[in-house]
């Protein structure tokens, strides 16, 4: 199947929606390959020890309360229901000060009846301790929902500023079953055979990682993902996930789903093995490759005419190109005026957006690019 990501080698982490990434990606043309970091239902809950929490939770009401996942805190609430515990741990914590860290969090603790003072537009659990940081927190009871991995060193900043923390172990992330699929892929990532590799979730980086580690090959995984081989992540918490270990990674940049992700890809995957890429005004990307248009990832459709009119803006991006310049660069056919160039600038910002193209009095056009 041809498309944006034809000829490329993608690897896919996931366990959960893991179906629906791969047809995703291969209806673009990727050839894909899986291997699961985690289980299918990585989250399992340790009902004892959460009930224990739970309690010390509502017998000694917190002052303030760190949410961290929206599938934590459902998962919480839905426990304490289930034990009879639900209003009283809702009470106990609506007297704290809540900061979530993200929108999933907010939409979980609204859901239950919870209201958050404060939370980053980033989605990021550095930012909640950023504006923390440098608050006289003595004696300040704090609990903090743990999400998946431990917070421990979380609770001894927080410790180190005076406060008295709670850490609550909702559920804990558990790797695959079977690792063999995932130490194959190390090797093939290690190795430089694909393209890029997605991940949806932060365990999932450390998941890798701690496989890596024990095949020997850490290094080599990083020196790829630092060369050649895309890490693209769904949001900004799973890109985080990489900076510890110097690797770059790419995620969307307004929406942590799925769908977005993959847009990325169509666009990010083409430009950096060729072709031209450009950042037009109001935060759009332009992808020429050969005759293939791509606008934030979305295919262009252009006739032969303002197609040629594009390689010329776009070989030259925020310059002015004379309209005899252009005019050269209209196919064979084409009525030799500068009133077929107009035409064929009509047709290019009726397809691209009307500031994509600016005019220049009595010098020519120019592609409207961010500086």
């Amino acid at each position: 199947m041809t498309g944006p990501l034809s000829g490329f080698h993608v690897a896919v982490t996931a366990a959960r929606k893991a179906d629906e990434q791969i047809v995703l990606l291969e209806r673009r043309g990727a050839t894909v390959e899986h291997a699961p970091a985690l289980t299918l239902d990585p989250h399992r809950v340790d009902e004892a020890r959460l009930r224990e929490a739970t309690e010390r939770v509502i017998s000694e009401p917190p002052d303030m309360f760190l949410a961290t996942t929206g599938i934590g805190m459902r998962a919480w609430i839905t426990a304490a229901e289930g034990w009879g515990l639900r209003d009283a741990l809702v009470s106990a914590l609506s007297s704290a000060e809540i900061l979530a860290r993200g929108p999933k969090s907010v939409g979980a603790l609204r859901r239950a009846g919870l209201r958050e003072l404060w939370a980053p537009e980033s989605e990021l659990f550095e930012d909640v301790l950023d504006h923390l940081r440098g608050r006289d927190l003595t004696g300040r009871r704090i609990v903090v929902q743990e999400h998946g991995q431990s917070l421990s060193m979380v609770a001894h900043a927080l410790r180190r500023q005076g406060a008295q923390v709670q850490n609550v172990t909702v559920y804990r992330v558990i790797s695959a079953e079977d690792p063999a699929p995932m130490f194959a892929m190390v090797e093939r990532i290690a190795d430089g055979e694909v393209d890029a590799v997605t991940f949806t979730s932060a365990p999932a980086v450390a998941t890798m990682m701690d496989c890596a580690t024990s095949v020997g090959r850490r290094d080599d995984l990083i020196s790829a993902f630092q060369a050649d081989v895309v890490a693209v992540c769904v949001g900004p918490v799973t890109a985080a996930a990489f900076e510890m270990w110097g690797v770059p990674s790419i995620y969307p940049p307004d929406r942590s789903r799925l769908a977005a992700m993959v847009r990325l890809m169509e666009t990010e995957l083409p430009s950096r093995r060729s072709g031209l890429c450009v950042d037009l005004v109001g935060g759009r990307q332009l992808l020429l490759h050969g005759d293939q248009v791509l606008l934030d990832g979305v295919e262009v459709k252009l006739s032969p005419a303002p197609l040629s009119v594009l390689h010329a803006l776009v070989a030259n991006p925020g310059n002015v190109i004379p309209r005899p310049a252009l005019l050269a660069m209209l196919p064979s056919g084409t009525a030799a005026s500068e009133h077929a160039v107009e035409m064929a600038v009509a047709r290019l910002r009726a397809a691209l957006g009307t500031r994509s193209v600016q005019t220049v009095v009595k010098r020519g056009y120019r592609l409207a690019v961010e500086r």
